[in-house]
């Protein structure tokens, strides 16, 4: 596969509370299915957020993925949401602690740290999710939600 644009994929998400891991499961299976690929970089931004942001440096083209919680969706509902939504969510918090950030809040500091090279090629998968239980496994729904979002990403990457 040859990706043309600079391209970052972050999964956010904390490994011990079930289904919030999801966008770091998400992370894992691009890793397994795609190994190394020139112009990606597939980032788990669940345990060095801030640290993270500075590798943007470059990318044209960001690709978010989260779980969301209290969407009155079935749990693993899927939502892509338009760059447009992601830009209005971000927010300029000074209270905001590193081990805590939000993918809202990171891309705030990655559009003041990049200034005029921060990606305008945004895009944000959501998977509903309500388990966030002292857990290290997913939910067979919000797992199966996972899968599919690697394949639209691959699908996605391979245009």
């Amino acid at each position: 596969m040859k990706i043309h644009q600079p391209t970052a994929i972050m999964g956010f998400g904390n490994p011990v509370r079930s289904d919030d891991a999801v966008g770091i499961y998400v992370i894992e299976q691009l890793h397994k299915k795609l190994g190394e690929v020139e112009n990606l970089k597939l980032l788990d931004m669940g345990t060095s957020a801030f640290e993270v942001l500075f590798q943007l440096q470059g990318q044209e083209r960001i690709i978010l993925v989260d779980g969301v919680i209290n969407t009155n969706e079935p749990i693993g509902t899927l939502f892509k949401v338009p760059a447009s939504e992601v830009e209005a969510a971000v927010q300029d918090d000074p209270m905001v602690f590193l081990h805590s950030i939000k993918w809202d809040q990171a891309l705030s500091y990655a559009k003041k740290i990049l200034a005029e090279t921060y990606p305008k090629d945004i895009h944000v998968y959501l998977i509903a999710i309500n388990n966030t239980k002292l857990e290290i496994d997913l939910s067979q729904e919000v797992q199966e939600a996972g899968n599919k979002v690697v394949d639209l990403i691959i699908e996605d990457l391979k245009k």
